[in-house]
Order: C-alpha cells, then structure tokens, then sequence
C-alpha cells in the first residue's frame, strides 16, 4: 500500500499515457484532452524527482496541447470514404491530411534540436542539481520538435518519439520512476505500430484525393 501511495503520481500518469498514445495511434482528436490531464500531473511528479527539464517542457506540452486541439479542429476532413470503408484504415476516427515534413523544416528544425539540446545541457548542469543533465536535456530538447511534428500531422514525428521513448525509458527507471519507465518501453513498440499506420492512412487519403 505505502508503495501506490509513494507513487500513485507515477502510476496515475502512467494510465494516462497508454490512453494518450493509443489515440495518437488511431489519429484521435481526444488525446489532446487526455494529454492535457496528463501534462498537469506531470509537472509535479517530474519536479518531485528532480528531473526539472522534463517538469519545465510539461509547460510547453500544455501550450502545444492547446494549439494541436486547434490545428486538428479546424482542418479540413478527409474526402468521404463512403463505399470504401472495407479496405480504409481511416474508418471511425477524427482524421486529417497526414503528410511527410518538408526537407527545408527538417533541417531547421535539426539544427534547433541540437542548439537547444546545448543549452538545456547547459542550463541543467549550471542552475540545478540534475544528476542527468545529458540525457534530460535530449528528451526536453527532442520532445520539442516532436510535438511540434504531432500538431501538423507529420508522419515523422514518430521517428522522433521513437528515439524519445528509447531514452526516456532508461532515463525514469535510473530515476526511480518504474511505471513511467515501463509505458516508456511499451510506446517504443506502440510507435512502431502508429508509423506503420499512419503511413497506410496517408497512402489511402493520397488515393482518395487523386480519386476525387
């Protein structure tokens, strides 16, 4: 009992994650709602663990939260799949037009994930007490293009998570925060999955276009 109660934040989040990344893995536009829970508690339980980039990007999250729920509302929907539905993996879900990032954003984009992977480095190992300045600063840095990626529908951003999570994974289970770490591990795989079905989702909207 005294170990849920020590870590009910962790486990707690850890529910909440697995609901927020099979929505992203169906294209949902509830994950947004789900992170937003998510992103709260996550401020005080990274914070508590002294992973303080972690508990600093939760702010950002929610920031990103707020403009993803806009972005997907306001797109236009998909072409009708009626007739269709039998062979379409957008069937019952809040899609929108899914595609590659353009190699112009990519390269910026890289280039500001090493830049701010620096800086945070920088930041941790100079104001605060981290003991895991290299890789909490990977993740926060990373994590920022990600959800980026996530809000406009890029099918790379999970090559981004995926990396990510790899990390994060090993990051919380040096940090005493097993379950988080464990969920980590598991979107790993999760991730695989989602890239492979979005990528079919992308190729039948394509077809669905040229088809119109």
């Amino acid at each position: 009992m005294n170990f849920i109660i020590n870590h009910w934040l962790d486990i707690t989040t850890t529910i909440l994650g697995l609901a927020y990344i099979l929505l992203e893995y169906r294209a949902s536009i509830w994950m947004w709602a789900v992170g937003a829970v998510m992103q709260i508690l996550g401020i005080v339980l990274y914070y508590q663990k002294g992973v303080y980039a972690d508990c600093g990007m939760e702010f950002y999250y929610l920031a990103m939260t707020a403009y993803g729920y806009w972005k997907w509302k306001k797109d236009p929907p998909l072409p009708s799949l009626k007739g269709r539905e039998e062979v379409s993996p957008l069937r019952g879900d809040l899609e929108r037009s899914i595609s590659h990032i353009p190699s112009h954003i990519a390269l910026c984009w890289g280039t500001l994930f090493l830049l701010l992977w620096a800086l945070i480095w920088w930041l941790l190992s100079t104001f605060t007490d981290s003991t895991v300045p290299v890789a909490d600063a990977f993740t926060t840095s990373l994590s920022l293009i990600g959800i980026w990626a996530l809000a406009h529908k890029y099918l790379e951003q999970w090559f981004v998570w995926i990396a990510v999570d790899i990390v994060t994974c090993v990051l919380y289970f040096h940090k005493d925060i097993p379950f988080k770490a464990s969920l980590y591990g598991l979107y790993v795989i999760i991730a695989i999955f989602g890239y492979l079905r979005w990528r079919r989702m992308m190729k039948a909207q394509q077809s669905i276009t040229l088809n119109c």
